[in-house]
């Protein structure tokens, strides 16, 4: 009897040994977590934003991610409460999202603080253009283009949700993955950067902002660093520990995935270098630029919300943007924007356009110089530069799971491929190269600006 006593005591010590281990390294405090975290969080976007079969987002789009946790954690999906809860074993590490009209989904870390009755009305939807028949006829070789989108839907794992190309500001060709189409939003995942550059832009223009001056940042500020300016924070300079590894036991996973305020954790990374000195491409950086800006966007959610489509998306029509807050109510600048496909090719047609709208000017016509300077190499500030294959002057917005949008001035093309790769080549690049080998040299005939055909 003595004997069983002891091993049931020595059993129970092995547990609590384990689970403090467990619970104090980074599996305990970042890894289920976040696992945790990442399967509500994108559950409940991918269903009640982007419109997808809860157990197809599950299926296709979550488990991909979650690597040897995917066996262990839990999900239940409620569409009358419109959450997502997950949990390790059904019991560890539970998360629970939150959808929100206007808002999209926001993970819950304490009920007490949030506001789960705030909403935001949606715009009218976006209008939908339609191909430009006569345009894509005139200008590429119409089965060279279809072709160059049969390449992008092979069906190999890359899982391609939308592929699509603007020429001259018309829309030439798109194509859809089953469950999707021109009105799904579509999470840009780290694209959203592009568009908070954008939008620094927009305050630029306003006159509102110098990209260069100290002090900007409350959060910054209120921790000793105002010297790191909105362009360090957006060109990756910030010189803060704030690495993103994906691989779920980084900075970057634990403030996605388990911070209520994610600009105040930004805020409270060690200091590595002086502001300038390293390039490191942190999220970090973003949350805090996008922290700097909305003190220029108004006191509330809404108002931010406001402001960032009455200043943006909707003098470009992108009626669609659902921007996700954290629980704090801070835009999550990063990472967690979603519009459609078309939307998002219109963020890319404003830099074409010179930053102009009609007779507007949303952003400086030199903003596409701003973005495309190297920081370094591959980098300019919120946009990659240099993709192999395409022209020199091609920018990006990319994001995780090989969302891009490429925008070319020299080919006056914007491409976007969107989709949901994990772990091979999406072969996003080789889309665009073929999309510009499928041009015409020389237009077969005239057309008239409306992309109807000229007479005659």
């Amino acid at each position: 009897m003595r004997r069983l006593i002891w091993v049931i005591a020595l059993i129970a010590a092995l547990v609590v040994g384990g689970w403090l281990y467990v619970s104090q390294s980074s599996w305990g405090r970042i890894y289920l977590p976040s696992g945790a975290g990442l399967t509500a969080k994108q559950a409940c976007s991918l269903t009640f934003v982007s419109g997808l079969d809860p157990e197809r987002a599950k299926t296709v789009y979550v488990d991909p991610l979650l690597g040897p946790a995917q066996s262990v954690i839990s999900l239940d999906v409620d569409t009358e409460a419109r959450t997502a809860t997950s949990a390790i074993l059904g019991l560890f590490y539970r998360q629970t999202a939150v959808f929100r009209d206007g808002l999209g989904c926001t993970l819950v870390h304490d009920p007490n603080q949030f506001d789960a009755g705030l909403t935001v009305p949606m715009p009218p939807p976006s209008t939908v253009m339609e191909v430009d028949t006569a345009w894509r006829d005139a200008h590429f070789d119409a089965d060279a283009l279809n072709a160059a989108m049969d390449a992008a839907f092979t069906n190999d794992g890359r899982n391609t949700l939308a592929t699509l190309v603007l020429h001259d500001g018309r829309l030439v060709a798109e194509r859809y993955a089953e469950g999707v189409d021109a009105r799904s939003p579509l999470l840009g995942w780290s694209m959203t950067k592009s568009t908070a550059v954008t939008f620094a832009g927009v305050l630029v223009e306003r006159g509102l902002i110098d990209m260069r001056a100290e002090g900007l940042s409350p959060e910054l500020n209120a921790v000793g660093r105002p010297d790191i300016t909105l362009d360090d924070m957006l060109r990756m300079t910030g010189g803060l520990d704030g690495f993103e590894l994906n691989n779920g036991h980084d900075p970057n996973s634990e403030m996605l995935m388990t911070q209520a305020d994610m600009a105040a954790y930004a805020a409270s990374r060690n200091k590595l270098h002086e502001p300038g000195e390293e390039w490191s491409y942190q999220s970090v950086n973003t949350i805090l630029a996008g922290a700097a800006m909305e003190e220029f966007m108004g006191d509330t959610l809404p108002d931010r919300i406001s402001t960032l489509r009455a200043w943006l998306f909707e003098p470009l029509g992108m009626n669609s943007v659902v921007f996700e807050p954290d629980q704090s109510g801070t835009l999550q600048w990063s990472s967690y924007m979603y519009a459609t496909a078309q939307d998002w090719a219109r963020l890319g047609q404003l830099y074409l356009d010179n930053g102009r709208v009609g007779d507007t000017q949303i952003i400086p016509p030199n903003w596409l110089t701003y973005v495309g300077t190297p920081t370094v190499d591959w980098y300019g500030s919120g946009f990659w530069l240099n993709i192999e294959g395409l022209p020199a002057d091609t920018v990006a917005m990319q994001g995780f799971q090989d969302q891009r949008g490429y925008v070319i001035p020299s080919e006056n093309l914007v491409v976007l491929r969107m989709g949901a790769t994990l772990g091979m080549e999406s072969g996003a690049p080789e889309f665009g190269a073929a999309v510009i080998a499928a041009k015409r040299d020389t237009p077969v005939q005239d057309v008239l600006t409306d992309g109807q055909q000229a007479d005659g």
